[in-house]
């Protein structure tokens, strides 16, 4: 009886000692992948429709799209058509064209998981074609003898200014937040830096470039805007990369 139960203490030890040799780890091993949705967002500009139905002067149509590629990076891009008549103190001018934006978005907002949320900011580069009309004028003169309470005529005759173009980089600060699945309002506020001279030597100026907004004398920047119903179209799911802290060892 004696032997056998100095047998039993002595497993007891050995094995005591054997499972104190190893660490112990007190973190639980992550084996859930988290896996993100990658695909292209398009949709409309809500903005244009709007003010082409509340103004008579104005018609205008955009469409937007993203396509994400990497967990905070987007490819961007926006291409619309615009028709304006204004009316200024001596003339009256109608411009109208088409235009493209090309570029990226950065997402700085961290999104729980399964949602695609942003607050972003971002660049493009704009080219847009289009033409001016000049529909008529007055003729501006500081002796208003004649004409007291108005400026002289001009003429009636429209003048067509053809084959125009324009070029401008925007910076973009914008969010887009999902509202059921899949379906996405955004809204962006841009600025832009116009490449081409609006002022035209001897000749009608751009006084409103479609895409860029209203051109403003003696400056070549300018505001503009968007508000965007987009639709999500999933292609492929990625693995979320898990972030690593500074200093954390990764080997295994």
């Amino acid at each position: 009886m004696l032997r056998y139960t100095t047998n039993i203490l002595i497993f007891f030890v050995v094995f005591t000692g054997f499972s104190q040799s190893k660490p112990i780890d007190t973190s639980p091993m992550d084996t859930v992948v988290y896996e993100q949705k990658y695909g292209l967002r398009v949709g409309i500009d809500l903005s244009r429709p709007l003010v082409s139905f509340l103004q008579d002067n104005y018609t205008g149509l955009e469409f937007a799209g993203d396509y994400r590629l990497t967990q905070k990076l987007y490819a961007a891009a926006e291409l619309g058509t615009e028709k304006k008549t204004k009316q200024e103190d001596l003339y009256n001018f109608t411009t109208s064209g088409s235009y493209l934006k090309l570029g990226v978005d950065y997402n700085t907002y961290a999104n729980w998981y399964g949602e695609q949320n942003s607050i972003f900011i971002g660049g493009r580069y704009a080219f847009s074609t289009y033409g001016q009309t000049l529909n008529n004028y007055q003729i501006f003169g500081s002796n208003r003898y004649w004409h007291p309470d108005s400026f002289a005529p001009g003429s009636d005759v429209a003048q067509e200014f053809k084959g125009r173009n324009a070029s401008w980089l925007e910076f973009v600060v914008g969010t887009k937040v999902e509202l059921f699945a899949n379906i996405y309002m955004g809204g962006s506020v841009r600025l832009g830096f116009l490449f081409t001279d609006p002022d035209k030597e001897g000749t009608f100026p751009d006084l409103f470039i479609p895409g860029f907004n209203k051109v403003t004398d003696g400056s070549r920047f300018g505001v503009g805007y968007n508000y965007s119903l987009t639709y999500f179209i999933p292609l492929y799911k990625k693995a979320k990369k898990p972030k690593i802290e500074p200093g954390e060892n990764t080997e295994e």
